[in-house]
């Protein structure tokens, strides 16, 4: 018989939550977020193996550079990684992944995918409709990619959002459920609430830019910009502004606490911030970097609004770690 004292550390190691076997739903789900990132993983790796499908004659992606190589092999690897991100939300073993190992990329993917998860499907009604880009400018717009190229790659990143969604959610709630129930509570330290403060008017400072070009407006957007301006690039522009609102609304709620349910402004602030931040950074970087077509890229309007996104999303990001870490367990 063991008669060794029981050490704290077991103590610890017994508590720490362990997820149950995922059911049927959520193998489900597994199955189809793996199936979806097979669309954009094989167009990748046939671009990258020197095929033209999907490529129409004339595009400038029909002679490849090293500048698209590096472009195709990180985002194919980005899209790969959505593979082991599925894996650690549905093993047993992906429990005790560290939570920034985890946290990190679920935060750039809920980035990345959430601007998509709102436009495209606006996009596809806008065209339902008959209100889709001007058929004259489709004509005169210099080839880039088969349209069902964008159909096939953008239908494949909705699913993997809203698969990826439905996996998160009770794995999140399995290991930190506790972050979130109950209401906001006390108020954070004023300087959190000064970050929330510059949050809240970054996400009203880019929310009224966007919404100027949802409706209408081309100032400061460039010639290539304004020659592609459309109804569908609209639909677009107010789902970067209501990622922007999201934002600081969720920064300023979670700083200012009270009797509000916690879930609520931890969604505004993970979904709008992250959206903000990740779409900001991935824009400003590739303004900044060599165009694929040669061009002078977007203007310096555009760049700023890019970095202003960018910063209202790190804003939001300060105030939801502060929030979280107040809520953690002693």
């Amino acid at each position: 018989m063991n008669t060794r004292a029981m050490h704290p550390s077991d103590v610890a190691a017994g508590e720490r939550p362990s997820p149950s076997r995922p059911g049927p739903g959520r193998r489900i789900l597994r199955a189809v977020a793996l199936a979806a990132t097979l669309p954009y993983l094989g167009l990748k790796a046939a671009w990258l193996a020197g095929s033209q499908v999907g490529i129409p004659a004339g595009s400038v992606l029909s002679e490849p550079g090293t500048v698209l190589t590096v472009a195709n092999s990180v985002t194919l690897l980005m899209d790969a990684s959505v593979i082991l991100l599925v894996l650690v939300l549905t093993r047993p073993w992906g429990i005790r992944v560290p939570a920034w190992t985890l946290a990190v990329p679920v935060f750039v993917a809920t980035g990345l995918l959430t601007p998509i998860l709102l436009a495209f499907p606006g996009q596809l009604l806008i065209r339902a409709l008959g209100f889709g880009a001007d058929p004259v400018t489709e004509a005169v717009r210099e080839p880039f990619l088969d349209p069902w190229v964008f159909n096939v790659v953008y239908t494949g990143f909705t699913v993997q959002g809203l698969a990826l969604a439905g996996l998160f959610v009770p794995y999140a709630r399995e290991r930190w459920g506790r972050r979130w129930q109950g209401v906001t509570g006390e108020r954070l330290p004023s300087s959190t609430g000064v970050v929330a403060a510059a949050a809240a008017s970054g996400g009203l400072a880019m929310a009224a830019v966007y919404l100027y070009w949802t409706f209408g407006g081309t100032a400061g957007m460039g010639a290539g910009a304004v020659a592609t301006h459309s109804t569908e690039t609209a639909v677009v522009s107010a789902a970067h502004a209501v990622c922007a609102l999201a934002a600081g609304a969720g920064a300023l709620f979670l700083a200012r606490g009270g009797a509000l349910p916690a879930r609520w402004p931890l969604v505004l602030a993970w979904i709008g911030g992250a959206a903000a931040l990740s779409w900001g950074t991935w824009m400003l970087l590739a303004s900044l970097g060599p165009q694929l077509d040669g061009g002078e890229g977007p203007s310096a309007a555009t760049r700023v609004t890019y970095a202003g996104q960018m910063i209202t999303g790190l804003l939001t990001g300060t105030v939801l770690i502060r929030f979280l870490a107040s809520r953690r367990p002693a």
